[in-house]
């Protein structure tokens, strides 16, 4: 899962699911998209159903579906789910002595805030079906390609 954050490994993810409601998928199947261990998908979508994004089956054929259609998720809300900060930089002081870098991180503190909540507001406009569909026909050739038709 070699990716900014979670935010854009588990889009990804849930691109893939959207472009095949109802098929169950397993923890393996989605860490092998993520290219990381299942392990740690299980752990990140435990915010995703707690959310009601996704829902979980046990058994075989079980695994991970949307609990709800694509149209109804927005990307703000995986992003809430996940509890992922969208502006990464960091402001932790290196030297909390430093009246300098006290003032120059409250500053960058305040601007960061703001573009979060831009962010998330720009976000709340877009679904996962939106982006399902920016990635349509190649996803659906892929598709069919893995199922061998």
């Amino acid at each position: 899962m070699k990716r900014n954050g979670k935010l854009s490994a588990f889009l990804h993810a849930l691109v893939h699911m959207a472009h095949m409601p109802g098929r169950a998928m397993t923890s393996e199947e989605i860490g092998a998209w993520l290219n990381t261990n299942p392990v740690v998908v299980r752990r990140s979508v435990a915010g995703l159903r707690e959310a009601g994004i996704l829902s979980s089956s046990r058994g075989h054929g079980g695994g991970w579906t949307l609990a709800r259609p694509a149209e109804t998720i927005t990307l703000a809300d995986i992003a809430s789910a996940l509890e992922e900060r969208l502006i990464p930089f960091n402001t932790e002081p290196d030297n909390p002595n430093c009246l300098v870098e006290r003032a120059v991180n409250k500053a960058l503190d305040g601007v960061k805030d703001e573009l979060e909540q831009l962010l998330r507001q720009r976000l709340a406009d877009v679904t996962l079906a939106d982006l399902a569909v920016q990635c349509g026909a190649g996803v659906s050739a892929h598709l069919e390609k893995q199922r061998g038709h």
